[in-house]
C-alpha cells in the first residue's frame, strides 16, 4: 500500500521473512533406508576408524601439514605432488556430473555428510524422546522434570557425539594417540583445542538444529543440479495417472460411485520427509532423494492391496511413456553419460598409472633467497636448501652429488638414510674454486643428483643454477 503525502512508509519487520516449522520426520523401515544405513555405517566406520589404524610404525591416514605430507596408507604425497590433488577434485567433480546425470541426487541421500549426520542425530533424538508424534507433544508440553530429562539426555549425547567427532576430524591432521594422550593428561595446545571444538560445533549446530535448512538454503548443490537432469535421470517420482484423482478410502461407497486413484491421502510421505516436501507436488530442489517417501507409501500400497511404486525411482521419460526397468537402464547409457564416463575412466586409469610408476624418493631443491652468491677464500659459493623423500616402504640409502660444472662441488652432508616415509632436510652450499672459474659468469646450469646405494631406484635429477660474479 502507497503512504500518503508526508507519511513515512512502514515495512513490518515480520514481512521480510517466513519462519520455518520445525519438521519432525516419522521413522521409517524399508529397503532403501536399509541401503541409507548401510552407508551411514560404512562412512562412519571409515571416518572413525582410518584414523587408528597404524601402517608400518605410523598412522594410516594422516595429513599432517606441519612437515608438509599426507600419507595414505602406503601412498606419502608431498607438496610437489600437488598435481594429484588437482586430479582428485577433477574426478569429484566429474563423478558427481556423471552420477547426477544418471540417478540424480544419491549422493545427498545416502552419503552426504550433512544428510549422515542428521539421520544420526534424528536416531539419537527417537531413542530419547521417541517418534515423531511423541517429540511433537513433547515440545508442545509445558516445562516438567520428565521433559527436561529427557531434552538434557539428548543434547548431552549430541555434543558427546559432537565432540567425538571433532577429535577425530583433528586425528586426520595431527597424530590421533597423541591428541588424546595430551587431552587426557591437559595439555592439548590452543590450535587443536579451537579445531577440535570448532568441528564439534558445526556438527552440533548443523545435524541438530539446521538440518533441512542447509540442503534447502545454503548448499550450492541443490540449486544447480537441475542443469545436470534430463527427461532421462533417475528421480524420485510420484506417479500421478495412477495416483489421481487421491482420496481417502470411504468403505460405505462403491467403486464405481467414488472414482479415484491409489493415492489415498494418508500424507505419510510428507511425515517421513526430511526435508519436510510433499513428492506429489513432483520434483523439487529440497528433495534429497533418500526414498524415505518411497519405502512409507509402498507399506501404505501393501496394506490396502494395492502394487507398490506408486511413489518409485523412475524417469521422467519411464512416466509418461511407460517404460520398463530394461527401458530406463539402456537409455541411461545415453551420450552424455558416456562421455563422463570414458573421461572418468581415462582419467583414474592415468592417475593409477602414474602413481604406480612414480619414483620411490623424491627431490626438491630451493635457492637460498639472502644473496645470489657469497665469496670466500676458495672461490663463489651458492647456498641452497636440499628436501629429500622417500616415499617406499623400506629404507633409503642415498648419496647427492651436484653434475653440470666439473669444477663445482657440495659443501655439506652429501649421505642420508632415510626410514620409510621419512624425510629429510637440509641446507648445503655448492662451491667452485677461484681459479677454475676462468671466463665463466652470470647463472651457470648444474643438475642435483639423488641415488640409492642398493640401486633399487633410479637416479633422481633436478636441474638449478649456480650464480658467479
Amino acid at each position: 500500500m502507497a503512504a500518503k503525502p508526508g507519511q513515512k512508509r512502514v515495512i513490518p519487520i515480520n514481512s521480510l521473512y517466513v519462519a520455518e516449522p520445525k519438521i519432525y520426520p516419522k521413522s521409517i523401515s524399508g529397503r532403501f533406508q536399509r541401503w541409507r544405513w548401510l552407508f551411514v555405517w560404512l562412512t562412519q566406520a571409515v571416518f572413525y576408524g582410518f584414523c587408528w589404524l597404524p601402517w608400518n610404525g605410523r598412522q594410516a591416514v594422516l595429513f599432517d601439514l606441519d612437515t608438509r605430507r599426507f600419507d595414505i596408507f602406503g601412498l606419502s604425497l608431498r607438496p610437489q605432488d600437488t598435481i594429484y590433488l588437482a586430479i582428485l577434485l577433477i574426478l569429484s567433480a566429474l563423478a558427481l556430473f556423471l552420477f547426477t546425470a544418471v540417478a540424480g541426487r544419491l549422493w545427498c541421500g545416502y552419503t552426504c555428510p550433512q544428510t549422515v549426520y542428521t539421520e544420526i542425530f534424528l536416531w539419537i533424538e527417537a531413542r530419547i524422546e521417541g517418534d515423531r508424534s511423541q517429540r511433537m507433544k513433547l515440545d508442545a508440553a509445558p516445562w516438567s522434570f520428565d521433559k527436561l530429562r529427557r531434552k538434557t539426555a539428548k543434547h548431552f549425547t549430541w555434543i558427546a557425539f559432537s565432540l567425538w567427532t571433532g577429535l577425530t576430524f583433528v586425528g586426520y591432521f595431527t597424530p590421533i594417540r597423541p591428541l588424546t594422550e595430551a587431552i587426557a593428561n591437559a595439555s592439548v595446545s590452543a590450535w587443536e583445542a579451537f579445531w577440535i571444538l570448532f568441528y564439534a560445533a558445526a556438527t552440533y549446530g548443523n545435524a541438530g538444529f539446521f538440518r533441512e535448512q542447509m540442503c534447502k538454503y545454503v548448499c550450492p548443490y541443490a540449486r544447480f543440479q537441475f542443469v545436470m537432469f534430463d527427461a532421462d535421470t533417475l528421480i524420485i517420482t510420484y506417479d500421478e495417472a495412477r495416483g489421481e484423482p487421491r482420496g481417502r478410502i470411504n468403505k460405505t461407497q462403491s467403486g464405481a460411485e467414488a472414482p479415484r486413484g491409489d493415492c489415498i491421502d494418508c500424507g505419510i510421505c510428507v511425515q517421513v520427509c526430511p526435508t519436510g516436501i510433499d513428492i506429489r507436488d513432483g520434483l523439487q530442489a529440497e528433495c534429497i532423494a533418500c526414498a524415505a517417501c518411497i519405502d512409507a507409501c509402498d507399506q501404505v500400497m501393501d496394506k490396502i492391496e494395492r502394487p507398490r511404486g506408486l511413489i518409485r525411482y523412475a524417469t521422467e521419460n519411464a512416466v509418461v511413456r511407460k517404460l520398463g526397468r530394461q527401458d530406463i537402464v539402456r537409455r541411461a547409457l545415453r551420450p552424455r553419460t558416456a562421455i563422463y564416463a570414458a573421461i572418468f575412466t581415462a582419467l583414474m586409469l592415468g592417475t593409477s598409472w602414474s602413481l604406480a610408476h612414480r619414483a620411490d624418493v623424491q627431490l626438491a631443491v630451493q635457492r637460498d633467497r639472502g644473496g645470489l652468491y657469497r665469496e670466500t677464500e676458495d672461490g663463489i659459493e651458492n647456498s641452497y636448501q636440499i628436501t629429500i623423500a622417500n616415499t617406499a616402504e623400506t629404507t633409503r640409502t642415498l648419496t647427492l652429488s651436484v653434475e653440470g660444472l666439473n669444477a663445482a662441488r657440495i659443501i655439506g652432508r652429501t649421505r642420508f638414510v632415510l626410514p620409510p616415509a621419512g624425510t629429510a632436510v637440509e641446507s648445503i652450499a655448492v662451491r667452485i674454486n677461484g681459479d677454475r672459474i676462468g671466463s665463466l659468469h652470470g647463472a651457470q646450469p648444474i643438475r642435483f643428483r639423488l641415488q640409492t646405494l642398493d640401486g633399487t631406484t633410479e637416479s633422481i635429477e633436478q636441474k638449478a643454477s649456480l650464480w658467479l660474479p
